[in-house]
Formats: structure tokens, C-alpha cells, sequence
């Protein structure tokens, strides 16, 4: 496991959480590639980063871009209705770990609170959560290590929450700050003890964290070889219920 990769490439990077992601990977001494659909429309959005033509739904246009990185950071969307879910949330993770092919860099995936919720969220918002969760179990299967971050509700903080809150019981409800949620995804990819992790991410009053191998190396590694997070309900659908495309690109993954 790379324990402090040098480059990383950002899936999402002209988003608001991806833009904040390159500058903290900036700040923190990487050599920061941003995947965007228009590298001309991006300059401006992202200085000093790397910007490498690809798009999500067509996995073909995606190899240049993961090529030579050593860690992948996860922050695309698809805009919330649930065939976008399908096609990017799901499919661009599907798509970026099919063209890393038998690579396995660092990997750290933004999904949501809720996700393992199952039938507590009813309509497009639940379809929505279980193509991110199956988002999730791609990343376990694919063998790199990874961390996947569940954040609460963007920016509904107040002056002086500083301090982060890491749960995993995904039963929690809170806000995040975007700035915040950006220093988590990268610091994940830089701290041993991220690995293997799976958590809910939310900010209350108190001071900033100090000691992020301590943050990270208190909670618990999800099981060994597992498709679920640790602290996930036992209701979870088995591999047998996912729609036909993600019984193939796991066992594709397993292999």
C-alpha cells in the first residue's frame, strides 16, 4: 500500500467539493490531475492542476487520465435523479476502476449519510443512495486500498464547528463543511490508518483535529474481503439482488 503516493487524480474536479479537493491536494504537495470533460472551460476553475480530457460514460476515454497516478480521489455526482446515479455516481467509479485495470492505487470515495438506510428513504432520494452504496461495494471489491467518506449535509455548520465527527453507524445527521470534507478525502489518501475504513463525516463545536492518525486509527477496519462497511445493517441486499450490471462488475473486480 502506497503510504504517501505523490500524485492523485480527481474524478469530479470542477465540482464544488472536487475543486476544493485539488486545492487541498495542492496545499499538501501533490502533483494534482484533474479528469474534466472540457479542459479549456477548466483552466480557470482549476490553476496549476493537470487537466486530462475524459468522460465518464465513455470508460474508454479514461485511461490516459488514471495512467501513472498513484492515488484517485472520488467527488463526481450525477445530479441526484436516479439514471444519473446509474450512469455517473455508480458508473464512473465502474468506469475509472475498469480502466485502472489490474492497478490498484489509494483510493478515497465521497458517497453520502444514508446509504445503507435501506427502505428509509422511499422514491428517486433511495434510488439514489443504493446506486452510491453500490458505488461503495466496487471500491471494497477492486483489492486497493481505500477510504470512503460519508458526509453529512454540506455547509450546515456554524462559526467555531471545527471539530470532525466520525461515526459508523450511518444513523447520524449533521452538517459538513465543504472545506472541511476536502481536508478529509485527502488527508485519507496521506494516513496509514485511514485504510480500510468506511465513515460518517460530520463537524461540531470544537477545536480542528490535531492528530489525524489518531482521527482515523479509532475507528473500526471494515471486514477483511467484505462488500459492507463495518457498523453496516445485516439487511443489506446480497450480491444475488444488485441489477445484472453489478453482479458483472464485481465479479469482474474479483477477478
Amino acid at each position: 500500500m502506497p503510504s504517501s503516493p505523490t500524485s492523485v487524480l480527481v474524478v469530479g474536479a470542477t465540482g464544488g467539493i472536487g475543486r476544493r479537493v485539488v486545492a487541498a491536494a495542492q496545499r499538501h504537495g501533490l502533483d494534482v490531475r484533474a479528469l474534466v470533460r472540457d479542459p479549456a472551460g477548466a483552466e480557470r476553475l482549476l490553476p496549476g492542476a493537470d487537466l486530462v480530457p475524459g468522460d465518464l460514460e465513455k470508460p474508454d476515454t479514461l485511461h490516459a487520465a488514471v495512467s501513472g497516478v498513484d492515488a484517485v480521489v472520488f467527488t463526481h455526482g450525477g445530479h441526484g435523479s436516479p439514471d444519473a446515479a446509474r450512469r455517473i455516481d455508480y458508473g464512473g467509479v465502474a468506469a475509472v476502476l475498469h480502466a485502472l485495470d489490474d492497478r490498484k492505487p489509494r483510493l478515497a470515495l465521497m458517497t453520502s449519510i444514508g446509504v445503507s438506510r435501506r427502505g428509509a428513504y422511499g422514491g428517486s432520494t433511495g434510488q439514489l443512495l443504493d446506486w452510491k452504496r453500490r458505488s461503495e461495494r466496487l471500491v471494497r471489491a477492486s483489492g486497493a486500498p481505500y477510504t470512503i467518506v460519508r458526509p453529512g449535509w454540506f455547509d450546515a455548520v456554524s462559526a467555531g464547528d471545527d471539530r470532525l465527527v466520525l461515526e459508523q453507524t450511518d444513523t447520524g445527521n449533521g452538517g459538513i463543511g465543504r472545506d472541511q470534507l476536502a481536508e478529509v478525502l485527502v488527508r485519507s489518501l496521506l494516513t496509514d490508518t485511514a485504510a480500510g475504513r468506511t465513515f460518517e463525516l460530520f463537524a461540531e463545536a470544537g477545536p480542528a483535529p490535531s492528530d489525524w492518525s489518531g482521527l482515523f486509527g479509532a475507528l473500526t477496519p471494515d471486514p477483511a474481503g467484505a462488500l459492507d462497511a463495518a457498523g453496516d445493517p445485516a439487511t443489506l441486499p446480497p450480491v444475488a439482488e444488485e441489477p445484472p450490471a453489478v453482479q458483472d462488475d464485481l465479479a469482474r473486480l474479483a477477478h
